[in-house]
């Protein structure tokens, strides 16, 4: 039973079906990962296709390298230009909120850095697990971009104080404080990462589709 590979739409996501697990590996390294309109339209896609299985499907994402993603690409630098994007919005191209109501179980195998996007994506999804060597931050402010999705998603994960700390200050937190203050549930050695996803994807598969929504 080979591993099923589907297009998203751009070179930059790699997409792999094995069984009832699908894998989205964000592999740009030569721009650290930083997310183009195609990527993060591509993310929503897989989201897509692993509801529209029949069969029941979990959806892994995690990225290459030491980067799991920094966030939106902001030097305008746009290699895979996705002709389905055009006429689209903003709100129509990013994945948050098909990650958070997806029905198909979401996880997030943080290998690396998750700023900004990056770190959406794996708050938003069911479950995040983070390799030791994560790094997360929300740097909107500092880019002078007042992200209001970001205001409301974050109280909820760390609480109100937490958020505004978060957010105004756009430092860095470490896998440990991360999963100290709720952003991920579980952290483990970078080398066990992968694993540890899967065994989470496998888990959460278990459960009744219908009442885990």
């Amino acid at each position: 039973d080979p591993m099923q590979k589907v297009d998203l739409g751009t070179p930059f996501l790699r997409f792999e079906v094995d069984g009832h697990l699908a894998w989205c590996t964000i592999d740009r390294p030569a721009s650290r990962n930083a997310l183009t309109s195609a990527m993060y339209y591509g993310i929503k896609q897989a989201v897509s296709w692993v509801n529209r299985r029949s069969e029941p499907t979990a959806l892994i994402l995690t990225g290459v390298g030491d980067v799991f993603a920094p966030g939106g690409e902001l030097r305008g630098k746009q290699e895979d230009e996705n002709p389905a994007l055009a006429g689209l919005s903003a709100g129509d191209v990013v994945p948050f909120e098909s990650i958070r109501t997806s029905r198909a179980p979401v996880i997030a195998a943080v290998n690396g850095i998750a700023f900004g996007g990056g770190l959406l994506i794996a708050m938003l999804s069911d479950v995040a697990v983070a390799s030791e060597r994560a790094v997360f931050r929300a740097p909107e402010l500092l880019l002078g971009i007042a992200d209001t999705g970001y205001a409301a998603y974050l109280p909820p994960h760390v609480g109100l104080a937490r958020a505004r700390d978060l957010l105004f200050t756009g430092r860095r937190v470490d896998a440990a404080e991360a999963q100290a203050i709720g952003l991920v549930s579980r952290v483990v050695p970078h080398e066990r990462l992968l694993d540890e996803a899967r065994q989470m994807a496998e888990d959460v598969l278990r459960t009744g589709p219908d009442a885990r929504r």
